[in-house]
């Protein structure tokens, strides 16, 4: 665990944690940082937790201490959110002192009821306060459905600092650098990689609720936001602020200037097209990533096509529907409300198709309003005449791509 100064009377504590599926499904191969933060005035308050995740609540402890904050002195844990990640160590921090408070909105406060049995808890709404004493005083404002319904804002006064739990974060884990104005080149790459990753693994489905929050934190002054996961930005907040906007619009349709191919092949048939268009790709300059079902992780697969102008579906028949590993992939991508992409798709089939029919009715079940090129199907292997409208329907995608970046 890691401990750091964020301003005068705010203290910082970092854990990456690695080798998990968050939220039991998405990949993190880079892991996440799991921060939590002590505000102190003549009164303490712990603003989200992240003990019950390493098992060793004495680590926390220790920790305070370092930082000259006495555990029995603490008087209030401030509940962002809801999700174990962020409240698991109220059960540990109970066993060593029992009249402490719980700050949390309405709706969380059923949860830590339903989870922890705590009944000491005050409800807040937007724009109630916390004076700790010594100036610094906190606000709360809820910001329901990032990603929970319980979740909300805390806002520190004096530093102008907006604890935002969850919104604002990226995956990945911290390593030496955590504040943006540390951050190298190389590590403004990873994190912006990541909060791609973590903004459409776990946020893309609320973004309407997203963009909401975004309007939120501009009523506020913000000179430091202090997300639950990831980096903490005091240099330029307004950048991450502008990143969840663009990430917002790539849920909707926009996107880097790069494709997704998101294929699959049974006997090499369709491979031999697939193979084709990324010596299209490779020739016209336009960066490009493959993914391969059923190999690809589900959290590669929300990720690349999420942040992609346009998607590239190489697909053969099968049983009279669409190939199942990328039928799957289209359905999550559907229940993630990734809409409004530009997408082309190309197939074999043998005996008889159906892909196309079962296609249009994943895109019609989950509303996702893609608009595509008109497809290509062939029998059997690609021949000339297939390769010159597969090479033509790219090149129109290409094009269309243009006015859908947002880099």
């Amino acid at each position: 665990m890691k401990k750091l100064k964020l301003a005068d009377g705010i203290h910082m504590l970092i854990m990456n944690v690695d080798d998990i599926l968050f939220e039991g499904m998405w990949e993190i191969a880079n892991g996440v940082s799991l921060n939590s933060y002590i505000v102190q005035g003549e009164k303490t308050a712990i603003i989200d937790g992240v003990i019950g995740w390493d098992g060793v609540p004495e680590t926390l402890y220790k920790n305070l201490e370092e930082m000259g904050v006495d555990p029995q002195e603490i008087d209030y844990l401030i509940v962002n959110h809801m999700e174990p990640d962020h409240s698991g160590w109220i059960e540990n921090f109970r066993r060593i002192k029992d009249d402490f408070t719980i700050i949390c909105t309405d709706k969380a406060a059923r949860m830590v009821a339903c989870f922890y049995g705590e009944d000491k808890i005050r409800v807040v709404k937007e724009g109630d306060t916390l004076d700790l004493g010594k100036g610094k005083v906190l606000s709360f404002h809820p910001v329901p459905n990032v990603h929970w319904p319980d979740t909300m804002y805390t806002y520190e006064r004096e530093t102008k600092t907006l604890f935002s739990c969850d919104m604002f974060g990226a995956f990945g884990r911290i390593g030496d650098h955590c504040f943006d104005d540390e951050l190298t080149p190389e590590e403004v790459d990873f994190y912006e990689f990541e909060g791609i990753r973590y903004y459409s693994n776990v946020m893309t489905t609320f973004t309407p609720s997203m963009r909401k929050a975004i309007e939120k934190a501009k009523e506020l002054e913000i000179s430091i936001i202090a997300p639950g996961h990831g980096p903490v930005y005091r240099k330029n907040p307004q950048k991450i602020i502008d990143d969840y906007a663009r990430f917002a619009r790539y849920a909707e349709g926009a996107g880097k200037n790069e494709v997704a191919i998101l294929w699959g092949s049974m006997y090499g048939m369709t491979k031999k097209a697939v193979d084709y268009v990324e010596g299209i790709l490779q020739r016209e300059g336009v960066k490009y990533s493959k993914l391969e079902m059923p190999l690809e992780s589900d959290s590669e697969l929300v990720a690349t096509v999420f942040r992609s102008a346009g998607i590239i579906i190489g697909a053969p028949t099968y049983e009279y529907k669409l190939f199942p590993p990328v039928a799957t992939a289209l359905n999550e991508l559907g229940r993630k409300r990734i809409t409004g992409k530009l997408a082309f798709r190309f197939g074999s089939y043998g005996w008889s198709g159906g892909a196309e029919k079962e296609l249009q009715e994943i895109i019609e079940r989950n509303n996702m309003k893609w608009d595509f090129l008109e497809s290509v199907e062939f029998a059997g292997a690609p021949g000339e005449e297939d390769f010159n409208l597969i090479e033509a329907r790219v090149m129109e995608l290409i094009g269309k791509m243009r006015e859908r970046v947002v880099e």
